[in-house]
């Protein structure tokens, strides 16, 4: 028996779900949204990690002794 974390399956994140979601009501006409708004998961994840990452390196800066 193997645990599902170790059997190298991987899961997509709420992001990734999002973006696969909103793509295909894009591309079937379901919403009239703008391009930008569908790949709007996506790129709100990634400033979200750089934000975190700024965060952590000012924090660094800061308590340094």
């Amino acid at each position: 028996m193997s645990n599902a974390s170790t059997s190298g399956a991987r899961s997509l994140g709420l992001s990734s779900v999002l973006f696969v979601v909103f793509l295909i009501l894009k591309l079937t006409n379901v919403i009239d949204w703008r391009w930008i708004w569908v790949f709007s998961p996506l790129w709100i994840a990634v400033a979200l990690v750089a934000l975190l990452i700024i965060g952590v390196v000012i924090f660094a800066m800061v308590f340094k002794r």
